[in-house]
């Protein structure tokens, strides 16, 4: 079973790998909702009781799926879901362009936010969330605003507690002031580790825990470095061209290292995510409920500190070519 520990200071327990149920929308190709059901049975059988979905997610769908799946599980789950991406055209949004070619429109006006955490319970079939995140901060509202307003729905007691998603430290502190903050949600692996310069220091001056989406680098660093047409992720331009051929000889290094080790190489990303301390939590996602028993072994997987040098002598930061999302 999966080691616990605490997220964010005074938090509830919940196993240090948790389970991201984005991709049981389809975005790495097609998902069936039973089969997604099995799979997050199995998450929290392995012991990822942190489970992570948002309200942008297949527009409403993910949360409904999750809902399904926790209904006679509950108790099990820490619960986060997120808002602010909005694809509504009848509701209002800040223009939030990402490195992907595209943009968000993101909604962080209070009233919204108390309309969406409404929906959000209704889909999930609960009557409060144990974690509740401002998925993008809106450029157009202070985020003291935003953070005000989901404030008021922990005092409604809707949401337990509160998290920010792709915020800087600058932001982390000012929402802090206004209402303690539980965890960060931010974009975190050996091909991406922006967090360590400025995010990740202040988190842990203020006790606040690190989820890390995408450990996996978008199921790079699983070694399934392809996106088919239908995959979201031919939009990331480190998949793309010239681009994905560097990062795959750039981190043929690594994946070797997986091997040597016994591990395959999702096992060593996350396990390497897992040495950086107790208050970092990676949610992988799958589709499938093998590779849950595949991702929880990583949590077993121990790494001297002179395999930890070359982990990062391997895989230091900047490695990866390409822009990110935001």
């Amino acid at each position: 079973m999966i080691r616990q520990e605490p997220l964010g200071t005074g938090g509830r327990r919940v196993g240090v790998l948790g389970y991201g149920a984005m991709g049981l929308e389809g975005y790495y190709g097609p998902s069936d909702d039973g089969e997604a059901v099995r799979t997050l049975h199995c998450a929290l059988d392995a012991g990822m009781t942190l489970v992570d979905t948002a309200d942008a997610y297949g527009n409403g769908h993910n949360e409904t799926l999750v809902g399904r799946a926790l209904k006679a599980r509950r108790a099990e789950a820490c619960l986060a879901t997120k808002f602010g991406i909005v694809s509504d055209p009848a509701v209002a949004g800040t223009d939030l362009p990402t490195g992907w070619g595209f943009s968000l429109q993101i909604n962080g006006r209070p009233k919204y936010a108390a309309q969406a955490l409404d929906a959000s319970l209704s889909r999930l079939g609960v009557d409060a969330v144990d974690l509740w995140y401002l998925h993008y901060p809106d450029p157009a509202v202070p985020i003291e605003d935003t953070v005000g307003a989901m404030a008021r729905a922990v005092e409604a007691g809707k949401a337990r507690r509160l998290g920010l998603s792709n915020v800087s430290a600058d932001e982390v502190r000012r929402a802090h002031a206004v209402h303690p903050i539980a965890a960060v949600q931010y974009e975190y692996s050996l091909w991406r580790r922006e967090a360590e310069a400025d995010l990740l220091p202040v988190l842990r001056e203020l006790g606040i825990a690190l989820v890390a989406w995408s450990p996996l680098g978008a199921g790079f660093l699983a070694g399934t470095a392809a996106a088919s047409p239908q995959d979201f992720r031919q939009h990331n331009p480190r998949y793309q061209g010239a681009n994905l051929a560097e990062n795959r000889a750039r981190f043929a290094p690594l994946l070797a290292l997986a091997g040597e080790l016994g591990a395959t190489p999702a096992q060593l990303a996350l396990a390497w995510l897992l040495h950086r301390g107790p208050d970092v939590f990676p949610i992988p996602g799958t589709r499938r409920p093998e590779r849950v028993g595949e991702n929880a072994r990583a949590a077993e997987l121990a790494l001297d500190p002179a395999t930890l040098a070359r982990i990062d002598a391997m895989a230091r930061p900047g490695l990866a070519q390409g822009a990110t999302l935001l």
